[in-house]
């Protein structure tokens, strides 16, 4: 928001305090040294008031000091509480930036100063150097000098505190300020306005909460709104930004709320959730956008820890594509479990490097897989006698298989690398875990594989094949697959493009307007992976729950309006941001689907279902990937299309991906 668009009421408090910001910049630009010079000369002289306000209100007279008594009260009063002041700390301090421990030593020095005054003048009165309780030494001095020494040092410091943390009045104009308001009055909300009031970029202008009973009353200074009052509240106070802070609501009450503030132009922000707030306070820069799981507004399945825990604890777990998104979340949540060894195998150095670092900081940090021993290790699951090395030395109870190509269009262009990768590694790693009695190997799949038009979802389809056939064969291994939409956040994820696109200014671009996904977080997903891997007896391609699917037009405008933004079109050409319809990618599909057929039966979890779809014996899908081998080294994509054709059902190709 700039000046121009504030109300005239707050813009003509602005030249009121100019020279007040003036003597602010002033003080702050002195040296350190100068400083403490400053505030232990106003302490004296506070000292000093409050010794003669101790007699005027004792006498009920005007007091002048013309007694040797009184001339030892005027000294021993500032003498004793600087000295309390130095010794605790209290002149080391940053008025910007203190807070209520400030006041604590304040006190402490002040019951110092008492203890000292009653003391010293009983050692005086007992030497006959005073008259203790006299007109000229009443004992009341001993208990009002410290409170009134209190009271003014103590406001003093309030004073400054406001005026050198901005003395940002809440009808002072603007235009670097983020004008918010806080929607929840509860203890993340008394946190988040502590956290806000030493930044230079936030202004707290009030509260939000729908409990009728705090509406209309104030919170150290911040008066309490009503939801409905935000119609006239937003424009006369110039608000920009909301911060939500209500971790203990579900994500559907969160949903409701957000899309009710939707239809305001403001900024909604986010605190962490409840278990990041345990720690019982909150920095600046804990304020973020909202989570994905916001913007979709559909409840997290709840994970069975039996499940989870049950094929991982204190066995000897390998996963392929560590590194990646998926792969990557499934070795945070298998650490949980306290596997004795997990093996983390993938093809790029640098994302191997990243999540074994990561994991040992875990491990360091004593969160939890204090037990388990993490070995990463280079290598495509393409090469036979890698993966075969592998398994001979680690002997993996079982395999989590996410190593994949899955980006569509790099996949279209290269799709004998994408069918090498996706199938080929895959019956590599297959034969090998038999080879190495492995116990349980799960893959994971994706929608993409039901009906594919693109060669990455036949590729995932054909994987999937694979290990149905191998399934058939008495083997040690039990073989399943999980199948599962888009997960956001991953590589390729469009809310985090959509958030760039945003910051840039847009165009937010998206394929087609009616485009639609599922969508998952990808702990979520990692969760559903592991429990499905615990139900397994052979065979079985496990669906994920994935809620119902999302039109991505929507949750462009949705992410635009949360942003405080409008949508730019023909009926807004003043619009800030601009969607714009770029056309559907080679393979791309306006719809994506998680079963061929229509019969999924039930499981153990309601959030995992079980898919039954046709597959080929193990000997004749052999010799069809022998043939579709042979068509890959000749280099025939005709031939590999056709070849896909035949064994993928559904399989309808993009003609434009054929050169």
């Amino acid at each position: 928001m700039v000046a121009s668009e504030l109300p005239a009421n707050i813009l003509s408090m602005e030249n009121r305090f100019k020279s007040l910001m003036l003597l602010r910049d002033w003080l702050l630009n002195l040296p350190r040294i100068y400083k403490q010079i400053i505030v232990i000369f106003t302490d004296f002289c506070f000292c000093l008031l409050a010794v003669w306000l101790a007699y005027v209100l004792r006498l009920d007279a005007f007091n002048i000091p013309r007694s040797s008594p009184q001339f030892i009260v005027y000294l021993l009063s500032p003498v004793l509480l600087i000295s309390g002041y130095w010794y605790l700390g209290v002149y080391r301090a940053i008025f910007r930036y203190t807070g209520i421990s400030i006041l604590k030593k304040l006190s402490q020095a002040v019951l110092f100063q008492f203890a000292s005054y009653a003391t010293l003048l009983w050692i005086l009165s007992r030497f006959g150097k005073v008259n203790f309780g006299s007109v000229e030494l009443p004992r009341s001095i001993l208990l009002v000098v410290p409170l009134l020494s209190l009271l003014l040092t103590g406001g003093a410091r309030a004073l400054a505190h406001s005026l050198l943390s901005g003395f940002r009045n809440k009808n002072l104009a603007s235009t670097h300020l983020s004008r918010l308001l806080i929607y929840g009055a509860g203890s993340a909300g008394m946190q988040a306005l502590a956290a806000i009031a030493n930044s230079p970029l936030f202004m707290t202008l009030g509260f939000i909460d729908d409990d009728p009973s705090l509406q209309g009353r104030e919170i150290h200074g911040n008066r309490i709104y009503g939801f409905h009052e935000l119609d006239e509240i937003i424009p006369s106070m110039g608000v920009s930004d909301v911060i939500l802070a209500l971790p203990s609501l579900t994500r559907i009450q969160r949903f409701q709320i957000i899309e009710k503030l939707r239809t305001f132009p403001v900024h909604v922000r986010s605190l962490p959730n409840i278990d990041e707030l345990a720690s019982g306070h909150i920095q600046i820069q804990d304020v973020k956008e909202l989570d994905i799981e916001d913007l979709l507004g559909r409840s997290t399945i709840q994970p069975k820890p039996e499940l989870i825990s049950q094929n991982i604890n204190n066995k000897v777990i390998l996963v392929t594509g560590a590194g990646g998104s998926i792969g990557g979340e499934l070795c945070r949540q298998l650490l949980k479990s306290n596997p004795s060894v997990l093996v983390l195998f993938d093809v790029s150095e640098y994302s191997l490097y990243s999540i074994e670092q990561e994991l040992l900081k875990i491990v360091l940090l004593g969160r939890y897989g204090k037990f388990t021993k993490i070995m990463p290790l280079l290598g495509s699951v393409s090469d036979q006698s890698r993966v075969d090395e592998i398994l001979f030395l680690y002997r993996p109870e079982v395999i989590f298989h996410a190593a994949a190509y899955k980006h569509v269009p790099l996949v279209e262009i290269s799709p004998f690398e994408g069918l090498k990768n996706n199938v080929l590694g895959t019956q590599v790693l297959a034969t090998s875990a038999i080879k190495h009695g492995v116990s349980n190997f799960v893959l994971i799949s994706t929608d993409k594989a039901v009906r594919p038009t693109n060669i990455m979802g036949a590729s995932k389809r054909l994987a999937e094949m694979v290990l149905q056939a191998y399934s058939g064969e008495k083997t040690r291994t039990t073989f399943s697959m999980v199948r599962f939409g888009n997960v956001l956040g991953s590589s390729g994820s469009v809310v985090p493009l959509f958030r760039q696109q945003i910051l840039q200014g847009g165009p937010i671009t998206i394929t087609d307007i009616e485009v639609t996904r599922y969508f998952m977080t990808i702990p979520e997903a990692a969760e559903l992976v592991i429990q499905s891997g615990a139900m397994a007896n052979g065979g079985e391609v496990f669906v994920l729950d994935m809620g119902d699917p999302v039109k991505i037009y929507d949750l462009a405008c949705r992410m635009i309006e949360l942003s405080g933004l409008t949508i730019k079109s023909d009926k807004n050409p003043d619009g800030d941001i601009e969607i714009k319809v770029i056309g559907l990618r080679p393979g791309e599909k306006l719809y994506e689907e998680l079963l061929i057929g229509d019969n999924p039966s039930p499981t153990q979890h309601p959030g995992i279902m079980q898919a039954r779809e046709n597959f080929l014996n193990l000997e004749d899908l052999k010799k069809e990937l022998e043939l579709l081998n042979q068509y890959m080294e000749s280099h025939s994509i005709l031939k590999v299309i056709e070849q896909l054709k035949n064994l993928v059902a559904g399989f309808v190709p993009d003609s434009r991906h054929i050169n």
